[in-house]
C-alpha cells in the first residue's frame, strides 16, 4: 500500500511517497510529473518520517549523516540511471554523458546521452536522487522537473559557485 506525505521545504511542498518497502517517490509540488494523487492516502510510517528528518538536515545547509531507504521502481535501465545519480557527490555536478558512460563501463553496454536524460527527468525521488546535479556536456544547467529556479537554488545550498552554472548563454548568479 502507498501512503503519501507532505513535507513544507523553503523551496515549496514536498510530496513523498512511501510503501512497505522504503520511500519510493518525492515531487515538489507542481512538478513536471507530478503524480495524480486524487485518492491518495495520507499518513506517515518509518520511511516518510526518516525522509522528514533527512530533509530538515539537508535543507539546514548540512549534509545528513544518514539515508531515508529507498524503493526503486520502474525498468532495469530507469534503476540503473538512478544508483548513477546517487553516486553523485554532493555540491558537485556531472553531465548526462557522464552518467551514460559510468552505465556503459558498468554494463558493458551503450547507453545515450539522451537515453539518460530522459531516465533524469522522470527520476521519482528529486532530492534524495540527486538529479539537480546534472548538467550539460557544457555546463549549462538543462531542464528540472521542479523547476529550475529549484535546481539552482539546491545547488547554491550545496555550495557550488553559481558562477560556474549558466543557462543558455545567460550566467546565474
Amino acid at each position: 500500500m502507498q501512503i503519501y506525505g507532505r513535507y513544507p521545504s523553503p523551496l515549496g511542498e514536498i510530496l513523498l511517497r512511501a510503501d512497505e518497502h522504503g520511500l519510493s517517490g518525492a515531487w515538489f509540488c507542481g512538478a513536471k510529473y507530478y503524480p495524480d494523487i486524487s485518492s491518495a492516502a495520507f499518513s506517515e510510517n518509518n520511511f516518510t518520517e526518516s525522509a522528514r528528518s533527512w530533509l530538515d538536515i539537508y535543507f539546514s545547509g548540512k549534509t545528513p549523516d544518514f539515508f531515508p531507504k529507498l524503493h526503486f521502481t520502474g525498468s532495469e535501465f530507469r534503476k540503473s540511471v538512478l544508483l548513477e545519480l546517487c553516486g553523485i557527490e554532493y555540491g558537485k555536478t556531472v553531465s548526462y554523458g557522464d552518467i551514460a558512460n559510468r552505465i556503459a563501463e558498468s554494463k558493458g553496454s551503450g547507453a545515450s546521452a539522451r537515453a539518460v536524460g530522459g531516465a533524469v527527468s522522470r527520476n521519482p525521488l528529486s532530492v534524495f536522487v540527486p538529479c539537480h546535479r546534472v548538467v550539460g556536456a557544457d555546463g549549462n544547467l538543462t531542464g528540472y522537473a521542479g523547476g529550475i529556479e529549484r535546481k539552482i537554488a539546491l545547488l547554491k545550498l550545496e555550495g557550488l559557485d553559481p558562477a560556474a552554472l549558466h543557462i543558455g548563454k545567460r550566467a546565474i548568479t
